[in-house]
C-alpha cells in the first residue's frame, strides 16, 4: 500500500521483495496480497459483521461522508458572511441571498445559496484546541486529540475508525472506512482501536487524476493497480480454498502475533472476496457511471473523487472521507496570504476554491438524492478552525491567520432536519454569540446517526475504558 509512512502489520513478511530465483507463484502472491489485505481494514470488516450478528441486530445502510477542507476555511468568507463591516474584516467578497429568507453566504456559493433548504449551517463550532498536521481533534470529537499539546493524542481513535468497529460496513465485501488522502497528516486514524481500524487509502484503487500542489492538472492519471492481480495470478487459481488456506497456516509463524492473522484465519474466504471479488473492484471503476453523471460532476480531481465516495457508500462503506488539499503541508484551505506560497490569500487562494467547492458539494447532494440516499449519508463539510476577523496577517494584505475561537461547518442529508442556520457569532465574527457545538457533540451526532451507543467505551494501553463521547451531546436541532 502507498499512503501510509508506517509500516502496514505485514512488513515483515517483505512482500515487495523477490526471494531468490522467483516464479510468479502463490507463495509470492500471499505474501503481497497479506499486505494489501492489512491495508483494506480486513479485520474490523469482520469483526463488526460478526459482532452484529451475534447481537441479532440488524446492520442499517447509514453512513457518512465527510468533505474534510484541510488547512480550516475562513468561516467569514464562506458561510457567516460579514456584509455590513469594514473591508478588513469583511474581506473582498460580496454576499448572496439563500433560498432561506434572510439568510446569506458568500457570493462564490451561489449554487448552495440556490439549495439551503437541503443544507444545516452551524456558525457557532467551539474550535478551540484544534490544530493542524496533524488534523486530529475534529476527525476524533476530542479536544485532547491535538499532539503539539498531548503526547498521548495519537491514541485517540478517529470516529470513522469507530464506526468501523461499532458499526461496521454495509456489505462484507466493502471496507467499513475508506479515505482519499493527499496527506497523512491530514487525517485521523484508529490509534488504540489498532491498525485494523485504520482507513482503507483509496488513491491507487482507481484512476484519477494528478494535480500539482497549486491545483494544476498536470494530465496524468494514477495507475489503478490495486485490485491488480500479480503476471500469471488467475481468480481461478486463488479461488483454490482448500490450497490456499494450507498455505496460509504456513505463512503464520512469519507473521506478527498482534491478533491480525487470526482474525484473517477465521473468515479467509472474506478475505479472497476482497482481493478477488467484484464489488470493491466494481465500486471503484468510474467508467461504470452513465456518461450524464460523469459530465455533471466534472473532470475535477475532487470532484472525480465525490462521485467515487457516492459509489462506495452505495457498494456499502460506511463512512468516506476526501481530503481536500492540493499539497501535502497544512492544507490547501490555509489561506494565509499571498505572500505566503503555496497558500494564497483569500481573493487568490480561497477564491478559485469556492465556485469547486459550491459544484462538488451541491452536485453530490443532488446525486446522492437521484439515488435515493440521502437519507441515509450524512454528508459533512468542515476544516480545522475558522480564521481570523481581520485580514492582512503575517504581514499579507489579505490573508487571514488560523482562529480556533470559532468555525463554521455544514451538512446535508443523513435523513436529519435541514433548512437552517445553527448558532451566531458577534459582529466581527471574532466570537461565539450563541449556540456553542462542540466536537464532542460533532461525535455524539455523527454516532446517533449510525446507530453506535453514545455510552460504548474503548480501552487504553492500561486496560482503562474511555467513552467514544466525551463532553458532548447530539445536536437537537437536527434530529
Amino acid at each position: 500500500m502507498t499512503g501510509h509512512s508506517h509500516q502496514h502489520a505485514f512488513a515483515s513478511l517483505r512482500p515487495r521483495q523477490r526471494e531468490g530465483l522467483v516464479l510468479a507463484g502463490r507463495r509470492n502472491f500471499l505474501k503481497a496480497s497479506l499486505a494489501g489485505i492489512a491495508g483494506l481494514s480486513l479485520p474490523a470488516l469482520l469483526k463488526a459483521r460478526a459482532a452484529a450478528a451475534e447481537s441479532g441486530r440488524p446492520m442499517s445502510h447509514k453512513s457518512v461522508i465527510l468533505l474534510w477542507m484541510a488547512g480550516g476555511p475562513s468561516h467569514i468568507d464562506t458561510w457567516d458572511s460579514k456584509p455590513e463591516r469594514p473591508d478588513i474584516n469583511r474581506g473582498p467578497f460580496g454576499v448572496t441571498q439563500t433560498k432561506l429568507p434572510g439568510i446569506v453566504i458568500c457570493e462564490h456559493l451561489p449554487k448552495q445559496a440556490a439549495m439551503l433548504d437541503r443544507f444545516t449551517i452551524i456558525r457557532s463550532v467551539d474550535a478551540r484546541d484544534s490544530n493542524h498536521e496533524p488534523n486530529k481533534v475534529f476527525q476524533t470529537g476530542n479536544r485532547a486529540a491535538e499532539p503539539r499539546l498531548n503526547p498521548k493524542a495519537d491514541d485517540y481513535p478517529a470516529l470513522a475508525s469507530l464506526v468501523a468497529r461499532h458499526h461496521g460496513p454495509n456489505h462484507p465485501a466493502m471496507s467499513p472506512y475508506v479515505a482519499f488522502m493527499k496527506s497523512q497528516t491530514h487525517l485521523a486514524f484508529a490509534g488504540l482501536l489498532g491498525k485494523e481500524y485504520d482507513p482503507f487509502i483509496a488513491n491507487k484503487a482507481t484512476k484519477l487524476p494528478v494535480y500539482t500542489d497549486v491545483g494544476g492538472d498536470t494530465g496524468q492519471t494514477t495507475g489503478a493497480d490495486l485490485f491488480h492481480m500479480p503476471l500469471g495470478i488467475s481468480a481461478e487459481r486463488i479461488r483454490d480454498r482448500r490450497t490456499l488456506l494450507a498455505e496460509f497456516d504456513q505463512l503464520r509463524n512469519e507473521v506478527d502475533q498482534s491478533g491480525q492473522m487470526e482474525a484473517m484465519d477465521h473468515c479467509s474466504q472474506m478475505a479472497l472476496e476482497l482481493l478477488i471479488g467484484r464489488r470493491a473492484q466494481e465500486a471503484f471503476d468510474l467508467s461504470r457511471e452513465p456518461e450524464k453523471t460523469r459530465e455533471r460532476f466534472g473532470k475535477h480531481l475532487w470532484c472525480q473523487q465525490a462521485m467515487l465516495a457516492r459509489r462506495l457508500v452505495e457498494a456499502g462503506a460506511a463512512f468516506v472521507t476526501l481530503d481536500l488539499s492540493y499539497h501535502t503541508a497544512s492544507g490547501t484551505w490555509d489561506t494565509h496570504g499571498d505572500n505566503i506560497p503555496p497558500y494564497g490569500g483569500i481573493t487568490r487562494g480561497l477564491g478559485p476554491l469556492l465556485p469547486l467547492f459550491d459544484h462538488l458539494i451541491t452536485t453530490l447532494v443532488s446525486d446522492l438524492e437521484e439515488h435515493g440516499l440521502l437519507d441515509e449519508v450524512l454528508v459533512i463539510a468542515m476544516g480545522e478552525f475558522g480564521r481570523t476577523p481581520n485580514m492582512g496577517t503575517q504581514g499579507s494584505t489579505d490573508g487571514r491567520d488560523h482562529w480556533p475561537v470559532v468555525m463554521s461547518m455544514c451538512l446535508a442529508g443523513g435523513g436529519l432536519r435541514h433548512g437552517q442556520v445553527i448558532g451566531s457569532t458577534e459582529a466581527d465574527g471574532a466570537q461565539i454569540k450563541s449556540r456553542s457545538v462542540t466536537p464532542g457533540d460533532l461525535a455524539a451526532t455523527i454516532f446517533q446517526h449510525m446507530g453506535v451507543p453514545l455510552d460504548v467505551t474503548y480501552e487504553d494501553n492500561q486496560g482503562r475504558p474511555h467513552y467514544v463521547v466525551e463532553n458532548g451531546r447530539p445536536i437537537k436541532e437536527l434530529f
